[in-house]
């Protein structure tokens, strides 16, 4: 019974496994290797679907300890989850030794972009739409942007202007900086997030959060190790699977000649799909401060230890990471912040600033496909 049970609940990370050993295996693994465009662009569709239903399997067991141990640790729990498989993604065509030294790059500004204003934009919308206005504690917001601003741009726009090396690219000096930087200011966050100011990340209304408290503590079917052993093992599985993917994503962007930004976009909306959902699914319940937590800490999250962690690999692997944005993407970016900016300086939210974010949404993806020309 309780492994039919098992088997029930856990099943798409079962079928992650079950590719895993797969794609791994001796006999197979050769005759897995792209050749054609049409059998490479196959194998992407499976390994994506395989990968989204694997992440799902890691944000049910990441919500399950978030009920557990509340907010804000939940959000975090969620949030570094999902961050890690961007890491393992982009840390595998690294080390596989991919040819495309803007991956990082333009993976980090397409989370950012659907963080900002994808995920919030409908956030915004659906929950304008079901509850007319939602209240959030603005408190915790103006700490997300009051490191998302100043990390995003250094990371991001200052490399353009630096001399040390060549256009968009840090020297070894200024890498290890910003490695150190980063780390630093996501640590000094967290302490904030979890310690002195954790009720700057819960909802404004002691009601409210009484009331979540009282019906998670009833959603958690199952012991707590149980629950952490099979989100590390999920992601276990999502890590090797990733180095495939990546395998897939390459030849086919090669082979089509599609612009590099899209496999960037690709990556984001495999990582933030199951955040998004949750952030969605939040706002639609009229809890837009797990939604808040949920879009400005993944874009947080994304930049405080996506870029350490490529840094660190460029600098052991000697390859070269282009970091600064193109001019567009540069004024995209500066646009969302300060539409962000102002979206987040009031606690109360509505319809318009949904719409707004969403226009920005769109026109990235459409100038995507404009630079291709």
């Amino acid at each position: 019974m309780k492994m039919i049970r098992f088997l029930s609940e856990e099943y798409k990370f079962l079928i992650g496994l079950l590719f895993v050993l797969i794609f791994f295996s001796p006999q197979l693994s050769n005759q897995l290797i792209p050749a054609s465009v049409s059998f490479a662009l196959s194998g992407f569709i499976v390994v994506f679907i395989v990968m989204i239903a694997c992440a799902f399997s890691v944000v049910k067991h990441a919500d399950w300890l978030a009920h557990r141990f509340g907010e804000p640790y939940g959000t975090i729990i969620l949030t570094i989850s999902v961050i890690s498989i961007e890491v393992a993604l982009i840390s595998a065509v690294m080390l596989a030794g991919g040819k495309n030294p803007t991956l990082a790059r333009d993976t980090m500004f397409a989370v950012m972009m659907i963080s900002l204003n994808g995920l919030v934009g409908l956030s915004l919308l659906i929950g304008g739409i079901r509850h007319h206005s939602q209240r959030y504690n603005l408190n915790g917001a103006n700490a997300f942007l009051s490191v998302l601003v100043p990390l995003s741009i250094i990371c991001l726009i200052s490399p353009n202007y630096t001399k040390a090396a060549s256009y968009g690219v840090l020297s070894h000096g200024q890498a290890t900086f910003i490695i150190i930087m980063s780390l630093v200011l996501y640590a000094v966050f967290l302490s904030i997030q979890t310690v002195r100011h954790k009720d700057f990340f819960e909802h404004p209304d002691p009601t409210d959060r009484q009331i979540t408290a009282a019906q998670a503590d009833g959603t958690l079917p199952r012991k707590v190790y149980f629950h952490i052993i099979m989100l590390l093992m999920a992601l276990v599985v999502m890590v090797l699977l990733s180095k495939k993917l990546a395998m897939y994503i390459d030849f086919t962007i090669s082979a089509i000649h599609a612009p590099k930004a899209l496999s960037g976009l690709i990556v984001a909306i495999l990582v933030l799909t199951p955040e998004g959902m949750s952030a969605i699914r939040a706002a639609s319940r009229n809890r837009m401060q797990r939604c808040v937590n949920l879009c400005l800490g993944s874009a947080l999250a994304s930049l405080s230890l996506t870029i350490p962690a490529v840094l660190v690999i460029s600098l052991l692997t000697h390859q070269t990471i282009t970091l600064g944005l193109s001019d567009l993407d540069v004024l995209l970016l500066v646009t969302t912040l300060a539409v962000s900016m102002i979206t987040f300086i009031s606690s109360r939210t509505h319809i318009l600033q949904g719409v707004v974010h969403i226009a920005l949404f769109f026109t990235y993806i459409i100038f995507i496909f404009d630079l291709a020309k």
